[in-house]
């Protein structure tokens, strides 16, 4: 018999939850003059909600206003309703995350008005206040722009896998197990990242997998697949195998990256880094 939850009827009651929530937020923050907008972003924004779906929240304040706003900044949370605890909350951080006692989250974060400016992540936003008609326009001119992998980005990904790949054979050869699957996992991730960059799509801030996996992904089925099969356990068999089958899909990324930029491969010197492992 598989996992079965012991919150199952909480769950179901999440969307309820988060919509008593969103209702709090509005009501406190349509009337707020020093709030000049605020919008949604992630799944509220692109109407793609399942009961496990946060809050991801954007304010722009005045100016004269910001210093306060952030450190009022749990304070307002709390007037949305009953919270368990509050994460990032350090003082002068922008945002903070409010965990409430519903099992639902809040992103929050606090901008000012300069801070806002065009973005393929604000291509998908959902304007809820815009007393000065900025957040239309930033909106309107981001759906113009699209992503594109520049040099540099490249250039990181690449050392970056190839940190990875040497510090998981490492930490694999003195038994530290949980740190060479930590590796595995950011190797796995930066393959997502290079699919991402070959298909236009701006990749996640490292480290997050979010719409990577399951019923929301934004991936192909056969690179789900591929995904899953590079499992692997506390095993230097397994993990050196996980490995050797990663390098080849690095590899097609690599080359593919570096036509569609303009970039010399250097196949030899490509493979010398990685013959250091394999």
């Amino acid at each position: 018999m598989g996992f079965v939850s012991k919150h199952k009827e909480r769950d179901s009651e999440l969307p309820i939850q988060r919509n008593k929530l969103l209702q709090a937020i509005e009501n406190d923050l349509l009337i707020d003059d020093h709030v000049l907008g605020f919008f949604y972003g992630g799944s509220i924004a692109n109407d793609h909600l399942d009961n496990y779906s946060d809050i991801d929240l954007r304010i722009i304040v005045k100016p004269e206003k910001m210093k306060e706003y952030i450190t009022n900044k749990n304070n307002r949370a709390g007037n949305w309703g009953n919270v368990l605890y509050f994460e990032d909350s350090h003082p002068s951080s922008i945002y903070v995350v409010a965990h409430y006692d519903c099992f639902v989250k809040v992103d929050i974060f606090y901008y000012t008005p300069d801070y806002i400016q065009p973005s393929v992540w604000l291509q998908n936003i959902k304007i809820m206040k815009d007393n000065r008609g900025m957040l239309a326009n930033v909106l309107e001119q981001s759906m113009k722009l699209a992503y594109k992998p520049s040099v540099k980005e490249f250039e990181v990904w690449r050392t970056k896998f190839f940190a990875l790949l040497h510090e998981a054979y490492r930490r694999m050869m003195r038994d530290e197990y949980y740190y060479a699957l930590d590796c595995i996992d950011k190797m796995r991730l930066s393959i997502v990242s290079g699919w991402c960059m070959i298909a236009g799509i701006q990749p996640n801030s490292f480290g997050d997998w979010a719409k990577y996996e399951g019923e929301r992904s934004r991936l192909k089925d056969w690179q789900q697949d591929l995904l899953e099969s590079w499992d692997c356990g506390r095993n230097k068999v397994e993990i050196i195998d996980v490995v050797r089958s990663i390098v080849p899909e690095f590899k097609k990324i690599h080359y593919s990256l570096c036509r569609r930029l303009e970039i010399e491969e250097d196949s030899e010197q490509l493979n010398r880094i990685i013959d250091m492992v394999l």
